[in-house]
């Protein structure tokens, strides 16, 4: 398995300390078990980056079953930041060379990895061993090895895992599955999802970099309308077949610009995706025998908005879907309840990544998916 860094990071991963500190089955039930006996939960963020800065830790100041106990970052001058912003302990900041000694930290419950997607693997894999739940951002992994890599080590460990997928907490995705199961507007026949945006920024920034990105649109929005066109239908698909568009080739080097992709479902309906780092998306539109409803914008940070066939306004009080979602894996592992987004859903998502991939090789050529035995639906 490739574990690549960012260019500027200064350090190399020393991949034998995961080993070095793992903890023994004692003292992972002990672990297991403190954790259980807390109101809140600790979250260590593993990569400052902007979604960290300017979404995740706010995200943390109005959680209600966890809150940012402590950092991973690369950066000196983020310590420092981080520490008198968020009023950190010291010894609750860590770099990429000692990570694996947060084993040792009974502060720090869960390990929220939210680096360059080529590294999620290896840093979700020690934060297991060292006996921590985790939460990886999406994609989940550039491969499905990967993403079975992670699922087995957090198995092995006896830790919890979930995916970053905010819209998975966020009352419109569970308005539209209540929809979908309620048959609201009929037997769904078609949904239309666009997940996109213009990139302007920097041509060397890591997401067009294929050796850390994994991928391009695809793996970055495009996992959203994967997702909103499964739970728009309610099924996991059964084949898709996909094509590939640039206009601006100069930019995107090595990695994939526009997106289009068509689903087939077991019950006959259909589905149409797109995605693209140069082009405005962001909507979910299912049709029905019976009527429709939309969501536009449907991916975004909030709020979100919605209408129906019915004259209806879909409407709900607007909160960060990001405490939403870190509050729902806590709650999953204080409580016990559904966790949301599992390890299993971002392995189905990038089977079905991998599976447009490969449709785009083969000249748009039909893929058959059998996902019927994830266990996981929408």
């Amino acid at each position: 398995m490739n574990k690549l860094t960012r260019r500027d990071f200064s350090i190399t991963l020393g991949k034998g300390l995961a080993s070095a500190t793992l903890l023994s089955g004692t003292s992972l039930a002990c672990a297991n078990t403190l954790a259980q006996k807390k109101s809140k939960l600790g979250i260590a963020l593993v990569g400052l980056g902007s979604y960290s800065t300017h979404q995740l830790a706010p995200s943390l100041q109005v959680t209600d079953h966890c809150y940012l106990a402590g950092i991973v970052t690369g950066t000196k001058d983020k310590e420092t930041i981080w520490k008198q912003k968020y009023n950190l302990n010291e010894t609750s900041i860590y770099n990429y060379e000692n990570f694996d000694s947060i084993a040792d930290n009974p502060d720090i419950d869960i390990v929220y990895v939210v680096l360059p997607n080529s590294m999620h693997a290896d840093f979700c894999i020690r934060a297991a061993k060292a006996g921590k739940h985790v939460i990886c951002e999406k994609p989940m992994a550039v491969s499905v090895e990967e993403c079975d890599a992670i699922i087995n080590a957090c198995k092995n460990a006896k830790v919890k895992l979930s995916v970053g997928y905010r819209m998975q907490s966020d009352p419109y995705t569970n308005e539209v599955k209540k929809y979908v199961k309620e048959k609201t507007f009929g037997e769904v026949t078609f949904v239309s999802s666009d997940a996109a945006y213009i990139s302007r920024g920097n041509p060397e920034q890591w997401r067009l970099n294929h050796a850390l990105s994994g991928g391009g649109a695809l793996v970055n929005m495009g996992v959203y309308a994967i997702q909103t066109s499964i739970y728009g239908t309610g099924q996991n698909p059964i084949a898709v077949s996909a094509q590939e568009f640039s206009t601006r080739p100069d930019y995107f080097k090595d990695t994939d610009e526009t997106i289009t992709a068509q689903f087939e479902f077991s019950s006959g309906a259909v589905g149409h995706m797109m995605t693209s780092h140069n082009a405005n998306g962001n909507r979910l539109k299912v049709h029905g025998d019976k009527g429709w409803f939309e969501l536009n914008p449907a991916h975004s940070y909030g709020p979100i908005s919605g209408i129906t066939s019915k004259g209806n306004d879909i409407k709900f009080p607007h909160k960060r879907q990001q405490a939403l979602q870190m509050d729902d894996f806590a709650k999953h592992i204080l409580k016990g309840t559904v966790n949301v987004a599992p390890g299993e859903m971002g392995k189905r998502d990038m089977i079905i990544v991998e599976a447009i991939y490969k449709s785009i090789a083969e000249g748009g050529k039909k893929q058959l998916l059998n996902l019927g035995n994830m266990g996981i639906v929408s």
